[in-house]
């Protein structure tokens, strides 16, 4: 393996985005002014008639005060809750993975929850981990950059791969494939096993829970996020040797909650240490029963609404808040219209006119479908 690694020259990271290089590192090029970012009607135009979603930036939606209100709100009703997931998480990391570790997010949603199993992992077994945050796009795969980057930084290294939550679980599918790939070129083999707060799509392999409960961090976009856009991916700004690309969004600095999501989650842990190991205790004794119960029932969805791209169906909170904030969205199916988890998204349907219907035979919270144009 060593051999591989050695002939291959790769580049050190620039910095990029607002958290410190302590809580993690972003494997990624900064492309602030090589792009400009489409509107949403733009985009969706291009993404439905065949273009690539990672080869265009959307314009950052600006939370209204309302909305702004609403994120400090859930915040402060599910910190203790998203402590427990993250203990439970890290504690299920840490039984399953050797000692010479390295946590390895996947930009953009997984960087919050990676810097919070970083801090979980140093307050409860005292290891400072080393994290990144990298870049993985459907359709493309994975930055194999940023991967041979970590393995020659921390040789024998055991990668942890980590996301937000699951949907009908796409990146999964494409994190087994694109380390399929890796391992055909490089003769190195990687473990795939992904670690998730919340697995509703059944198809994560450590989960803290498989309830569709609302992650605040999927409420915003770079600026709980470490002022970072989605990660980004076109032949003409990305080189062969580069790493994938973001923008940071420096003029967003006053309105970044990227530490008071952090915080407010991190002065839980040590409230919430009895029933992390309850918890911790009910899961590392069961199979994780990977059923794909989400891509299922979402199958169901695109035969009823006759909708022929099943990428246009994005179940759970998570999902269905970034078609309202970045795509064109049509409708919003919800389970329960008195759910606590749907404030935001009720919200935000109701100031871009989108209509909510309630179809109680959801296995999910909520689930968003863009317009098909």
């Amino acid at each position: 393996m060593n051999g591989i690694l050695e002939n291959i020259k790769i580049q050190e990271p620039s910095p990029i985005g607002s958290y410190s290089k302590e809580d993690v590192v972003f494997l990624l090029k900064d492309i602030s002014n090589l792009v400009q970012e489409d509107n949403t009607a733009t985009r969706e135009k291009i993404i439905q008639s065949g273009g690539h979603y990672s080869e265009m930036l959307p314009i950052e939606y600006k939370p209204s005060k309302e909305y702004m209100h609403l994120f400090y709100s859930s915040l402060d009703e599910s910190s203790r809750k998203l402590a427990i997931s993250v203990g439970v998480v890290s504690n299920l990391i840490m039984k399953k993975r050797n000692k010479n570790l390295v946590l390895v997010s996947l930009a953009r949603a997984g960087t919050p929850v990676g810097i919070l199993i970083k801090r979980y992992i140093k307050f409860k077994y005292n290891l400072n981990l080393p994290h990144y945050s990298i870049s993985i796009i459907r359709g493309k795969g994975i930055d194999e950059n940023a991967l041979l980057y970590i393995l020659k930084k921390h040789p024998g290294c055991d990668i942890q791969f980590i996301d937000g939550w699951t949907g009908k679980g796409a990146i999964k599918i494409v994190l087994d494939e694109a380390l399929k790939n890796f391992e055909n070129k490089y003769k190195i083999k990687l473990n795939g096993d992904l670690a998730v707060l919340a697995d509703p799509g059944y198809c994560a392999e450590i989960f803290g829970t498989r309830e569709d409960f609302l992650i605040p961090s999927a409420c915003l976009n770079s600026t709980v996020s470490g002022l970072v856009s989605r990660t980004f991916h076109r032949c003409d700004i990305i080189k062969e040797n580069d790493f994938h690309g973001a923008k940071y969004y420096k003029e967003l600095e006053k309105e970044d909650v990227s530490y008071v999501f952090i915080d407010a989650v991190v002065k839980e842990f040590s409230h919430v240490e009895y029933e992390v190991e309850e918890e911790t205790k009910k899961l590392e004794n069961t199979s994780p029963n990977l059923s794909w119960l989400g891509l299922k029932s979402i199958e169901k969805i695109q035969k009823t609404f006759g909708i022929k791209d099943i990428n246009l169906i994005k179940p759970g909170v998570g999902e269905t808040t970034r078609v309202l904030l970045r795509r064109v969205p049509w409708k919003v199916l919800v389970r329960d219209l008195n759910s606590k988890n749907l404030k935001h998204i009720l919200l935000l349907a109701s100031e871009k006119n989108v209509s909510v219907e309630v179809n109680t035979d959801l296995i999910y919270e909520c689930c968003g479908i863009i317009k098909p144009l």
